[in-house]
């Protein structure tokens, strides 16, 4: 768990409005830019050892008997004995889930970590060589998106949506392959896919409507590994485990 220096939140706001602390935040930053950099390199080679796997998302804050958290595990069960390593956050919840299912399919399970003050812990289904621990969300980031092969998207909160949408623009704009993202459970994210065809695209034009073929939204295990073999077929690869 992150240490806290602050009490609460307006001392953190005071703080950075304090003209002293100003100069040392700069200072800070500077140094900072070698500890980036070390986290790029070690995640970059641990990685690529590793190799591409498919990333599942999810909230930390799904329990053990949830539904969502009994699918993701079956489906990274499913997605490992067709032959996929699966990448989660590595904390508890969805991410538990998921690394659960593969390590119970004797497949890749890998866990990109990160400390938070609530509720990231790792969890213990992560493959002993492949969990990597972050201190900076932009690079974790960009390890999910440079090694994925494919993104399962269960339900989740903010940080779920954020790594959802990440991988929505970078496809959107052509940065990265236009790999699958599978959006798992359609009452939970119907509604979302409502507000974007019916307010952001044909109410204030603000994306394209063939922007939503980048999305597929299934409620089964059997559909996300059938969606990922098809995207496979269609380009003629294989998985990479």
């Amino acid at each position: 768990m992150i240490h806290n220096e602050y009490d609460n939140e307006d001392d953190k706001i005071q703080d950075k409005l304090n003209q002293k602390t100003w100069n040392e935040i700069r200072t800070n930053d500077s140094w900072a830019i070698f500890k980036i950099m070390s986290e790029f390199v070690n995640g970059y080679e641990s990685m690529a050892r590793i190799g591409p796997c498919v990333s599942i998302f999810g909230s930390a804050r799904t329990k053990p008997d949830n539904k969502y958290y009994l699918l993701a595990e079956s489906i990274a069960y499913k997605i490992s004995k067709a032959g996929y390593g699966v990448i989660t956050g590595g904390g508890p919840g969805i991410m538990e889930a998921g690394n659960k299912g593969a390590h119970r399919g004797e497949g890749t399970s890998v866990g990109l970590n990160i400390e938070l003050p609530f509720e990231q812990h790792y969890n213990p289904y992560i493959d002993k060589d492949k969990n990597l621990n972050f201190d900076y969300f932009f690079v974790r980031k960009v390890m999910f998106v440079k090694y994925s092969q494919g993104f399962v998207v269960m339900p989740g909160g903010f940080g779920t949506l954020d790594e959802m949408f990440e991988a929505i623009t970078l496809i959107q704009t052509k940065k990265i392959g236009k790999f699958p993202i599978i959006l798992v459970g359609s009452s939970y994210w119907s509604g979302l896919m409502d507000w974007i065809k019916n307010v952001m695209i044909e109410d204030h034009k603000n994306a394209n409507i063939d922007d939503l073929n980048l999305i597929k939204i299934v409620d089964t295990e059997d559909e996300v590994v059938a969606e990922l073999d098809r995207f496979y077929k269609k380009y003629n690869l294989s998985p990479n485990f």
